[in-house]
Formats: structure tokens, sequence, C-alpha cells
């Protein structure tokens, strides 16, 4: 009787044992919105493994932490460009357009969110809204057309025409 318990104790424990394991591998595989779905699922039917349910509820409340979404207050021409060069670093070229048109909106004459924004537009591939922000640009600080040639973003259209005569105008 003793040995047939052992053997249902054991049997329910690698249950638990691959329950949290299947979490922690969507963890792992940062998908928190399953991980945390899964977690919670453990958490309620294996609620007598409490090592394991300790350590479910840490990860469940890392994965609650990491689905949060980001909200950051912007209110300055900085606060719009510093975030669009960190949407620019992230690969979201789309965001970074719509902060640093609003960056412009706050001081429309700022020679660095013109560059920046050819930067993101030129990563997007759209040649002419990167052009023509690059022309702003360089129209404002003859530097940005130093930076231009010599920026590994724009390779794509250094041999373009109106690229050329836009970096020499300067």
């Amino acid at each position: 009787m003793a040995e047939e318990k052992e053997k249902i104790k054991k049997n329910q424990y690698e249950k638990a044992l691959e329950s949290y394991s299947r979490a922690i591998k969507a963890f792992r595989k940062m998908d928190y919105e399953k991980s945390s779905e899964l977690l919670n699922s453990f958490i309620k039917t294996y609620d007598s493994e409490k090592e394991l349910v300790n350590r479910a509820k840490i990860y469940l409340a890392i994965c609650q932490e990491r689905m949060k979404k980001e909200v950051i207050p912007l209110k300055t021409f900085d606060d719009y460009y510093q975030y669009g060069v960190y949407k620019i670093n992230q690969g979201d070229y789309e965001e970074a357009v719509e902060l640093l048109k609003k960056a412009l909106e706050i001081n429309p004459n700022e020679g660095k969110a013109f560059y920046l924004l050819a930067d993101a537009y030129c990563l997007m591939g759209k040649t002419e809204e990167c052009l023509d922000n690059l022309k702003k640009a360089i129209r404002i600080d003859k530097f940005f057309a130093i930076l231009a040639q010599n920026e590994r973003d724009f390779e794509s259209i250094t041999n373009d025409k109106k690229f050329k005569l836009i970096v020499r105008m300067a």
C-alpha cells in the first residue's frame, strides 16, 4: 500500500515537472503571454508542489512585468528626438518617423531631426522621403552633408545622383 502511494506521488510529481517545464520553455522563448497562462494553470493544478509553485510565482511576476506596455511621457523636442533614436536602434522605423515628425512640430528648425528622419526613411527603403529630409537637414547645417557621406545607413543610396547632388550642394 505504501509502495502504491509512493508511485502515485512520483507520477504526480513527474506530471507537475512536465507542466512546469512547458511554462519555462515558453518563458525562455520570450512568449510571456503563453508562459503566464501555463504558469497560472500549473499553480492551480499542482498547488501541493510548494517548491515548484514558489518558483512558478516568481516567473509569473517576471512575465507580468515584461508584458506591460512601456509608457514614456514625451513632452519636449529632446524627448521625441531621443525616443526616435531609440526606436531606430530597435528597428521600429515607422514609429521613429512618427516621433521625429512630432519633434519637428515642436522645433521645425532642428537639422538633427531632419537628418535622423532621412536616416529612418532610408532604412525603410523610401529614397525620395530620405533625400527630401536630408536636403532640409543640410540647408540648416552643412555638417550633415559630411555625416551623410560617411553614414553606413545611407550606403544603399550613395550612388544615387540626387544623393550626390544634395551632399555636394553643401
